[in-house]
């Protein structure tokens, strides 16, 4: 079994009145500023809808009543579901799942290289993270560089499929190839209405900041909520540069934008299953270069799940990332200083929680195993103290008494298992013994672990019939 879907909702960075200022903020910027959309059916679908449209300036200011509507149709909970029902994500309150992220066009391999990512990688990786329990979905993390764009779609989501019954969730780069991800998802569903009942796949379709709805993105945004598919709407304001560089200056940013893209959602199909969404960051302003391991993105993400909390509405976010470029004591301390903030405001679907070094420029094998435990952590902080009878443990106590020991006790060997997390990577031996065995840091640990579960782990296939129909009828399909 998985190990989310724990609770958070312990960390609120944010108090009551500060999260009215900023919702109220934005709805202003949507009402007063609004949003440049250059796709124009959305145009046409905001103005018959009551929007203020400049046709010339592509400019659209939305009413706040028109916010709020949407945020009363949005479904307040989604479930992404994996091939196998026991990798469901319930998406909801402040449930929380970790899991992969990218579009990395490097990976750094077991053999310690940085190369290009191909179709193979997106394979391999899917097939690590299918063995790792404490990654919850596989968005998928690689391009393949080596195909052509217009197969990227269809082979990067069907090799995603394929190699884990986790749930797959991924961008899209063509409107063609998007709703051929569609069918082919379709197909390993069992039908249409199948897929809808067990959505097996989900996309991103992303805003751009500052206040900008692109015309790619509008018309696969309009498309797949015609269609009922669950999508996730970010935006991606950077404090410093496309953003205001204080942190509540970039929330406004981004609470306005997601929620145009959340309002466009529902206008075009009313309860589309839609999840708010931010990948934002500051801007390094000695060198103003992006950065992905910062605090301050763990600050904007927690207080971005209790914007998402309060809106009732699902959300995406973004956190475990390191702009190291190599598994060090860097990428360990970057991960886990933004992942474990965000897990306890309660973000439901937090991606890039795995995997990624050198400002999201590069997925790593050893990573993942390293995060793997770093998330497996996390979810211990979430679980909490459970303060109970039992677990106040007087009578144990009473007991032993001064002097005595707990080792030996009924009460010791209950709860001994599922009250402590035990590292299945961490060394916990002494100096001697470590040394014995090979005086190996935790880097070559994670590669030992990762070429061992590559060499032994086989994922459930699709069934052969379907996988058969797809390759005669999907063009391009590797």
């Amino acid at each position: 079994m998985t190990t989310g879907g724990l609770q958070g909702g312990q960390y609120k960075p944010l108090n009551n009145d500060q999260l009215h200022q900023i919702h109220e903020t934005a709805l202003r910027v949507l009402e007063e500023i609004g949003m440049q959309v250059n796709n124009s059916r959305a145009l046409e679908i905001f103005a018959s809808q009551g929007a203020k449209v400049d046709w010339s300036g592509r400019l659209v200011k939305l009413p706040s009543s028109m916010v709020e509507d949407a945020l009363v149709s949005a479904p307040s909970s989604v479930v992404l579901c994996g091939r196998e029902e026991k990798h469901d994500l319930i998406l909801e309150d402040g449930r929380v799942y970790m899991g992969t992220g990218g579009t990395a066009l490097n990976v750094l391999d077991l053999s310690g290289r940085r190369r290009r990512s191909s179709l193979e990688d997106v394979r391999q990786i899917a097939r690590l993270v299918d063995a790792l329990k404490n990654i919850h979905f596989y968005l998928l993390p690689v391009y393949p560089n080596e195909l052509p764009k217009e197969i990227v779609d269809v082979n990067r989501f069907y090799a995603g499929l394929a190699n884990t019954t986790k749930h797959v969730m991924g961008g899209v780069y063509t409107l063609e190839g998007m709703l051929k991800v569609i069918e082919m998802a379709e197909r390993i569903a069992g039908g249409a209405e199948a897929l809808r009942e067990r959505p097996i796949i989900s996309f991103i379709t992303l805003v751009i900041s500052p206040l900008k709805l692109d015309d790619l993105y509008g018309e696969m945004l309009i498309e797949i909520a015609r269609r009922g598919i669950p999508v996730a709407i970010p935006s991606e304001p950077q404090c410093g540069s496309t953003a205001p560089v204080t942190l509540a200056g970039h929330l406004v940013l981004f609470a306005a934008e997601t929620l145009c893209g959340v309002t466009l959602a529902q206008l075009v199909n009313p309860g589309t299953p839609v999840l708010c969404g931010h990948v934002g960051t500051i801007a390094d302003m000695r060198t103003m270069s992006y950065v992905s391991g910062a605090v301050e993105m763990g600050l904007m993400d927690a207080a971005g799940a209790q914007l998402a909390q309060f809106w009732q509405l699902p959300y995406y976010a973004t956190a475990g990332m390191s702009d190291a470029k190599v598994p060090d004591v860097q990428a360990g301390y970057e991960s886990a200083i933004t992942l474990l903030p965000v897990a306890l405001a309660g973000a439901n679907y937090i991606h890039d929680a795995a995997g990624l070094l050198d400002f999201a420029l590069t997925a790593s094998y050893e990573k993942y195993v390293i995060d793997d435990e770093i998330i497996g952590m996390v979810l211990r902080a979430l679980r909490g103290i459970e303060v109970s009878e039992d677990s106040l443990a007087f009578d144990v106590i009473a007991h032993v008494g001064p002097g005595g020991h707990f080792l030996a006790e009924k009460h010791t060997i209950q709860h001994m298992r599922h009250e402590f997390f035990y590292p299945q990577l961490s060394d916990r031996s002494n100096y001697d013994d470590w040394a014995a065995r090979g005086a190996k840091d935790g880097r070559e640990r994670a590669r030992e672990m990762a070429e061992k579960i590559l060499a032994e782990h086989q994922p459930l296939p699709i069934a052969s019939e379907v996988e058969r129909e797809l390759r005669e009828s999907v063009p391009g399909l590797m």
